[in-house]
């Protein structure tokens, strides 16, 4: 099996990872920081929004079993990529919508579908989605992995992740695996 690794931020990435763990073709999903100045950053240092980081979840996946096309279409309908800086309630430049892509190959296929998704006209603001090279990805710390598993009755997991995992099972139900 030859996996690839797309690096996807999309706001918190606690919604990511529950979002991308349901996927088939896809192994794994790590939360994480990337894009930022400061080797290793701490959850705390991130959320102040001076380390350039983002909020990402790096996954492995299995292009035979779903491509980066895929991905990117899960990306781009389970966030929004129209407003800079912010998801929903949480606001900053680590909750930016951004790819970070691993070859020249996942660059220009997310510059295609990105160009594609703001011709077509789905959305009443432009893309905002930054596209730019993987150069640094930090783990984040243990307890942030594995999340909305871990905690599914937490207030922000009911309130917040659960809607969005509905809506994504209806929209995606095809490409959820078992």
């Amino acid at each position: 099996m030859n996996m690839e690794t797309a690096t996807f931020g999309s706001g918190c990435f606690w919604c990511t990872e529950a979002v991308f763990q349901q996927l088939k073709g896809v192994s794994s999903v790590v939360s994480g920081y990337a894009g930022g100045h400061v080797e290793n950053p701490t959850y705390q240092q991130v959320c102040t929004g001076r380390t350039g980081h983002a909020e990402v979840c790096q996954i492995q996946f299995d292009p035979e079993q779903i491509s980066f096309e895929e991905l990117l279409e899960v990306f781009f309908n389970t966030h929004d990529p129209t407003t800079l800086n912010r998801q929903g309630n949480d606001v900053g430049s680590q909750y930016r919508s951004v790819i970070f892509y691993h070859d020249e190959e996942q660059r220009k296929k997310a510059e295609k579908v990105k160009a594609e998704l703001d011709k077509s006209g789905t959305r009443k603001n432009p893309i905002v989605t930054e596209i730019v090279p993987f150069e640094n990805f930090y783990k984040a710390e243990d307890h942030h992995q594995n999340y909305y598993r871990n905690n599914p009755g937490e207030g922000y997991c009911r309130l917040v992740i659960a809607p969005k995992l509905d809506k994504f099972e209806k929209v995606f139900k095809l490409k959820i695996g078992s």
